[in-house]
């Protein structure tokens, strides 16, 4: 669990409030202790660890008199051990919870709602939240969550959503227009097609140059049209109208726009408003592009 905002509170107010937490622990939770190297209250319960950073109650204090600070304290050390009691009893409950990690692609979140969460940037329009995959009893990760199940470093997330999610993903081609089709990439009731947002190119003919419109209408399918003639022109309100309506239909729906996915993974809208005009990158794009 790790605590945010400013850069924390004076060497010797913190070392007060470490004496506080300190003398409380005996009373309040006598399995714990504090580890001074890290600035972490650690809570031994059966077999299990749950760690605290304590700089969460080294802000509330910071802004209450020292008068403030013994309830300060008892309330922090009482609301942690609470959490940590749960997040053991769903590690007895998960197993190995990095087991059910997942990668779940959403479009940009506003910053009062990733507030809290293990999410980071998927380029300019999407974010990455990693998610406890259970029927029950899973949804987002929160970083108070991770700290209290000892979950750092993340790296295999993206991993284990391609192996066991992704690995049986049905690709095919279905007409869009005359002599047009697109390409779907597809798992029905799956939460994380969306994921592939940032692999495009692999489901691509190469060479390819000029890169393919993308939508994601819901986190169970990808629509993907590669661009190699102006006649994109033509597909384009086509594919935009079918992104849409598909979006307004999922039961668990991504993204409503249509996408450019070119260069280095990067994704621009194409029609940066619904039934504007295409944006001027791509427009510049089709220019150069050589006739049917």
């Amino acid at each position: 669990m790790t605590g945010g905002g400013r850069a924390g509170a004076p060497r010797d107010a913190a070392s007060d409030v470490h004496a506080l937490i300190r003398d409380l622990l005996p009373v309040l939770a006598p399995s714990a202790w504090l580890d001074a190297a890290t600035s972490e209250m650690v809570l031994t319960i059966g077999h299990s660890q749950a760690r605290a950073s304590t700089a969460t109650v080294l802000e509330r204090c910071a802004d209450q008199p020292r008068t403030r600070w013994p309830s300060l304290v008892d309330e922090w050390v009482r609301e942690v051990g609470d959490r940590a009691f749960r997040a053991v009893g769903e590690m007895e409950l998960f197993g190995d919870v990095r087991e059910l990690l997942r990668l779940r692609i959403v479009p940009k979140l506003a910053p009062r709602d990733r507030e809290g969460l293990v999410v980071v940037p998927a380029g300019d329009h999407f974010d990455a939240v990693v998610v406890i995959d259970h029927p029950r009893y899973g949804g987002p990760l929160t970083r108070d969550r991770a700290g209290l199940l000892g979950l750092r470093r993340l790296g295999y997330v993206m991993t284990n959503t391609h192996d066991r999610e992704l690995a049986d993903v049905e690709v095919r081609d279905q007409p869009l227009l005359p002599g047009r089709d697109v390409r779907v990439v597809t798992k029905p009731g799956s939460r994380y097609v969306s994921a592939l947002l940032s692999e495009v190119h692999q489901f691509l003919p190469s060479p390819n140059e000029h890169g393919a419109l993308v939508g994601v209408p819901s986190h169970n399918t990808l629509l993907i049209y590669p661009i190699a003639t102006r006649a994109v022109a033509d597909v384009l309100p086509v594919f935009a109208d079918v992104v849409a309506e598909m979006h307004a239909a999922a039961d668990d729906p991504c993204a409503p726009g249509v996408y450019w996915s070119h260069g280095e993974r990067r994704l621009t809208p194409v029609l940066p408003t619904p039934g504007g005009p295409a944006n001027s990158e791509f427009t510049d794009l089709l220019q150069t592009l050589p006739e049917e």
